[in-house]
């Protein structure tokens, strides 16, 4: 029945991407609201009780940074970027306004639908608590202990290390942007300390990847951040 269906709302102002997106989404098994301006979108944000926005930075009414500011001041609802914008500021600023995660166009079917699943799967696992288990590869993170094991073996972290390692699975699949994390784990005093993330990813990689070269868990989004991601 279609009021058991997710419902996913559309916030795009050209009809071929409209129509395309729609199409890959329904066919997944989603109910898809269409919304031709960010003032409909917003509406609809409300009343829809919405599982996933997909929304266009270039609406004819507004920016989408805009709509994601009001709209995380009552929503954490899991929000998807689709823009032809691809500069690295754009990503940026889209994400630290309230973005889970950014696609340029052009794009794939199959890509927006991964990154569909993901933020499908973090919204589920948001409402049913983070629990105290948190695994990935090899690695296995007890929470309420602060306890990390790899393949058996204990690994010792220093505490910003554990606290950056928490943050990570705290928003686990989603991008997190290099002034985020500086924010979250050093304070608001460091933000523009860039070189202490890229320090501290390096260590969390040689202590938990098995080739901290090419990991694949702990992921360089390049010049936006880094996403922690659980199935290789």
């Amino acid at each position: 029945m279609a009021e058991s269906l997710p419902v996913a709302i559309l916030i795009e102002d050209e009809r071929q991407i409209r129509r395309f997106v729609r199409t890959a989404l329904e066919a997944e098994g989603w109910n898809v609201y269409e919304a031709d301006t960010l003032r409909q979108g917003l509406i609809d944000s409300g009343t829809r009780k919405p599982d996933l926005i997909i929304l266009d930075l270039g609406m004819p009414d507004g920016d989408g940074r805009e709509f994601l500011h009001d709209l995380r001041g009552w929503s954490t609802v899991p929000v998807i970027v689709l823009s032809a914008r691809v500069g690295e500021e754009d990503k940026i600023e889209a994400l630290d306004a309230g973005a889970d995660d950014y696609l340029t166009k052009p794009f794939g079917v199959g890509e927006l639908l991964a990154r569909v699943r993901a933020a499908s799967r973090r919204r589920r696992d948001a409402g049913a608590g983070l629990g105290s288990i948190f695994e990935f590869g090899d690695v296995k993170i007890d929470l309420s202990l602060r306890t990390v094991h790899k393949n058996g073996a204990s690994v010792h972290l220093t505490p910003i290390e554990y606290r950056l390692l928490s943050l990570l699975i705290a928003n686990a699949g989603k991008v997190l942007t290099h002034r985020q994390i500086l924010r979250d784990v050093w304070g608001p005093s460091h933000t523009e300390d860039g070189h202490y993330v890229r320090v501290y990813m390096g260590h969390l990689r040689q202590k938990l990847e098995d080739d901290p070269t090419q990991p694949k868990h702990i992921l360089t989004e390049t010049a936006v951040g880094y996403r922690l991601v659980q199935s290789a």
